[in-house]
């Protein structure tokens, strides 16, 4: 059974507030269509009733003739018109229809701004657990364990990263050339290098035979710490940020970092054997 991510919950939600706040829009209108744009409101039904019990009753036409046979005339008693006074908005209260009017706007606002906040987060780089933030690799020995195991390479997919082993001996050489968040793998005896190549970005595969990597894209070739040794690469492979806590190793993946310039070799390790692909690019 798969589990439901964060992601999705937050998505199941918001297209549940959107469709809620469409069916509230459409049950609003469809109120105000059987309405009318001409019918009287509730309110002003009531003032009108109001006004008439108060006023003095109209004389018809018949008691005008009744009267005028009679041998008198009824006088007509004329009434000043009433004036319209504005009614206070806080004895009136919220009608029916601003309350729905005001609901549909604030959920519809909400599902937005929702959404909106739904879309950040998913663009925005996690700080840490996957590719982009911060990535535990396990133990200092248990990454040695996984290089040995693989012949001298250690591929570790969380991070897409290379581990190789690097000797305590070249550490003179390294902190010439290296920066210090590459340094502190390198001083624990690892380097992490980018699977891809700096060329065009192939992913670079290990060569058991000689020991080092080589691109089959075009023959990019570079020693087992990522260092360059033939090929059109403009660099060495580049390097990821490493932290060492308490004797884990954490590879931050969101702190890319420039390989060593063409020419550096501060193992000088040389072929152990034969290429898999050709020294001047291209396979054999």
């Amino acid at each position: 059974m798969y589990a439901i991510s964060s992601g999705a919950i937050v998505g199941i939600g918001i297209a549940a507030a959107v469709v809620l706040a469409a069916l509230v829009v459409v049950v609003t209108a469809r109120r105000s269509d059987v309405r009318g744009a001409g019918a009287l409101s509730r309110e002003t039904k009531s003032r009108d009733k109001a006004t008439t019990s108060t006023a003095a009753a109209p004389i018809t036409g018949r008691e005008v003739e009744r009267a005028a046979r009679g041998g008198s005339v009824a006088t007509i008693v004329e009434t000043a018109p009433v004036v319209w006074t504005a009614p206070d908005a806080e004895q009136i209260g919220v009608t029916r229809r601003h309350f729905l009017n005001v609901s549909a706007i604030t959920l519809m606002t909400a599902s937005i701004g929702g959404f909106g906040a739904a879309c950040i987060a998913f663009l925005w780089p996690s700080g840490s657990g996957g590719f982009g933030g911060k990535v535990p690799i396990g133990k200092v020995e248990d990454v040695i364990a996984v290089i040995k195991q693989g012949n001298g390479f250690g591929y570790f997919p969380n991070a897409r990263a290379w581990v190789t082993q690097y000797p305590s001996s070249a550490l003179p050489k390294a902190r010439k050339v290296y920066a210090q968040p590459v340094l502190n793998g390198m001083e624990s005896g690892l380097a992490v290098l980018w699977q891809k190549c700096p060329h065009l970005g192939c992913r670079v595969p290990s060569c058991p035979s000689s020991q080092w990597f080589e691109c089959p894209c075009h023959g990019s070739q570079y020693n087992r710490v990522g260092e360059k040794k033939g090929g059109p690469a403009p660099r060495g492979m580049d390097r990821f940020g490493v932290e060492v806590n308490n004797g884990t190793v954490v590879v931050n993946t969101g702190l890319q970092l420039n390989g060593p310039s063409i020419g550096t070799n501060t193992t000088g390790q040389e072929a152990e054997g034969p290429h898999c692909i050709g020294a001047e690019g291209g396979k054999h």
